[in-house]
């Protein structure tokens, strides 16, 4: 199978690798980046070939693994290179799935979204296919090869989901980490020393794919009324609240 990874960074890499290891045919894997010598890096750790952006081949299989504000426009512009098959990761369906359904409408479309670091694999691997057929179930097969999960939804419920477990989980801890004074290691609790392992996760990585999260999806101003309320609660309001919490 002859494969186009279009996006060279961390989530390109990792697909890559699952479809160049998991595949039981051979694979001849192309790479792409808006950087040349990040497509270069990738396609030497992978054993594959840097092709530039503007390549005019055909690919069973096209990946789109650009950032959510880009997949759209991507899908565009490289609908013409696939024949068979397109997959995004933008971590975002609805935008992508509806651009691949306009410029690929014939292609069995695919979008994943691995919940994970690609440090972290392997893990749990959102899915929504269109228009299913042989190739959605090789990757879908190499994931699991891989020890992955494969979890199919639709988009409507991974786009909701990603509120809570992204956005509004993101929001929490950031604002955590800016409302948090420094203070001797003794006096950390359980609870304080667990959230600040979750602050040094968080801003660890790079602050654009959390901006592009916050901008794709609700969740942060939904914290933030949170602790307000938590904040200008009495007593007994507080209690509800606690108990609500839990309930939740």
């Amino acid at each position: 199978m002859n494969v186009l990874v279009v996006g060279a960074g961390e989530m390109g890499r990792w697909f890559g690798r699952v479809v160049r290891d998991g595949l039981d045919a051979p694979v001849d894997l192309a790479v792409a980046d808006a950087d040349p010598a990040v497509a270069d890096a990738t396609a030497d750790a992978l054993d594959a070939r840097a092709v530039p952006l503007e390549i005019d081949e055909r690919f069973e299989l096209v990946c789109i693994a650009v950032p959510i504000p880009a997949a759209p426009e991507a899908i565009a512009e490289f609908a013409d290179n696939a024949t068979t098959a397109m997959a995004d990761l933008a971590g975002y369906m609805a935008g992508p799935l509806a651009a691949m359904s306009e410029h690929v409408p014939e292609c069995e479309r695919i979008s994943l979204h691995p919940l994970f670091a690609a440090d972290n694999a392997p893990g749990n691997v959102a899915a929504v296919v269109e228009n299913g057929g042989e190739i959605t179930g090789a990757i879908r097969n190499a994931l699991l090869a891989r020890g992955n999960e494969w979890v199919e939804t639709d988009a409507a419920t991974h786009d909701e989901a990603m509120e809570t477990v992204q956005a509004s989980a993101h929001a929490a801890v950031l604002a955590f980490a800016l409302a948090a004074r420094e203070v001797p290691q003794p006096f950390h609790t359980p609870i304080s020393a667990g959230l600040f392992d979750l602050v040094e996760q968080v801003t660890g990585n790079d602050p654009r794919v959390y901006a592009d999260i916050q901008e794709t999806f609700e969740g942060a101003h939904a914290v933030a009324d949170a602790a307000c309320e938590i904040a200008d609660a009495d007593r007994d309001a507080f209690e509800a609240l606690y108990t609500e919490a839990g309930d939740g």
